[in-house]
């Protein structure tokens, strides 16, 4: 079986939950007992372990959702020899729907999200994001199979796209490294970070999006205990105007309370795993969010995660168990604040509980998040929608 991956970011790339996800699982797969040969199409320069396709001359100056798609033109032509394509975000949507029409290749997509669920890329992309909602809604109605990233993302799939045949649309995690991401005790290198290990601290790691739910954070950081830390681990603003809406509210936070500290990039894994180790709890205040890997990795850090409940999240985070839940509510971003607080400072307050609940979302990670279970699923899915063709 000859699979062609297309994705955007691939190592050393990689700045979203996507990207890992797609890292993981090929490795995954290709160090399963019967792998199926795979080349992995990226955006970008050269690899030794991928092709790197770079925008056409002719786009340079183009829009980006323009140049995504000169970018799938020339990753269809490389794959004239693979029998099915994976597909990961709507940037490589493209290259796996044509390479079903110019080579007759399978096309798999995973859902990581939707287009339709981020109404606020218009502001950011305006004809942009047109463009690429139009890629992905033709993908995704002539996939010969979606994989979705949750049970949530499966339902958000098809209500966003009716006509889908739901028999074509599986649930396969997310998955986690944990060994990569396990419970590592380095005060030094927290310190390194300007970060005090010996107060107890609220850890954010994301992009500046507003899928993120950033400022609702902020404000909910103002209503923190005044010995609590906050740590923003917080980079890639989507724009110039999001970054100093950030900045602003960080600063206004700062005049007003200690330990608060921004690092503005996103951290090489040896650094950021003791800062996650280290932290009293994680907080992922999303406002969408089809699973949010960077919930598994604060599990398997040993971390207990405080975290918004929707979309795939609360098939993560086992309220009460692994972490605390909170109600999000678009109508009611104050509430939203408050209840963030409110858990956030349970937590804090009480470490030990905190430390029970991070011990518990290592042990379930363990049990369920492993990735050559989710590769083997994943292979699983390929040979099925390849007899279906027979």
């Amino acid at each position: 079986m000859r699979v062609g991956i297309v994705t955007r970011e691939w190592p050393p790339d990689v700045y979203g939950g996507a990207g890992v996800h797609v890292e993981h699982l090929v490795a995954a797969m290709r160090g399963l007992p019967d792998p199926p040969d795979l080349d992995v199409h990226c955006f970008g320069p050269p690899r030794t372990d991928a092709t790197g396709h770079a925008v056409p001359t002719g786009l340079q100056q183009a829009n980006g959702a323009l140049q995504a798609l000169g970018i799938d033109v020339e990753i269809t032509a490389a794959l004239a020899d693979a029998e099915l394509v994976h597909s990961h975000t709507w940037y490589a949507n493209h290259a796996g729907h044509l390479a079903g029409l110019v080579h007759g290749a399978a096309h798999v997509v995973t859902a990581h999200s939707l287009e339709p669920r981020r109404p606020w890329k218009a502001d950011q992309l305006g004809g942009g994001y047109r463009l690429s909602s139009w890629v992905e809604r033709t993908a995704y109605d002539s996939a010969d199979a979606v994989i979705a990233v949750s049970h949530g993302m499966r339902a958000d799939v098809l209500e966003v796209y009716p006509g889908l045949d739901p028999a074509k649309v599986v649930v396969v995690g997310n998955g986690v490294d944990a060994q990569a991401y396990r419970p590592i005790e380095a005060p030094d290198v927290v310190r390194s970070l300007g970060v005090d290990p010996d107060r107890p601290y609220a850890l954010f790691v994301g992009r500046i999006t507003r899928q993120k739910g950033l400022v609702h954070l902020l404000a909910a950081a103002e209503q923190l205990p005044a010995d609590a830390g906050l740590v923003l681990c917080a980079g890639a603003a989507d724009t110039p105007a999001e970054r100093k809406q950030v900045a602003d509210a960080v600063t206004e936070l700062r005049s007003r309370r200690s330990g608060v500290v921004w690092i503005e990039q996103m951290l090489p894994r040896e650094k950021l795993v003791p800062l996650i180790t280290g932290a009293t709890v994680f907080v992922v205040p999303s406002v969408y969010e089809p699973l949010g890997i960077v919930n598994l990795e604060a599990a398997a850090c040993g971390t207990a995660v405080v975290a918004s409940d929707v979309g795939g999240i609360p098939e993560v985070v086992d309220d009460g168990r692994t972490g605390l839940l909170v109600h999000h509510d678009d109508a009611d971003p104050a509430a939203f604040a408050a209840g963030l607080a409110a858990r956030m400072a349970e937590l804090l307050a009480d470490p030990a509980r905190a430390a029970v609940m991070g011990a518990a979302g290592r042990e379930r990670v363990l049990a369920e998040f492993g990735w050559p279970a989710i590769a083997a699923q994943t292979v699983g899915v390929y040979r099925s929608v390849l007899a279906a063709r027979r």
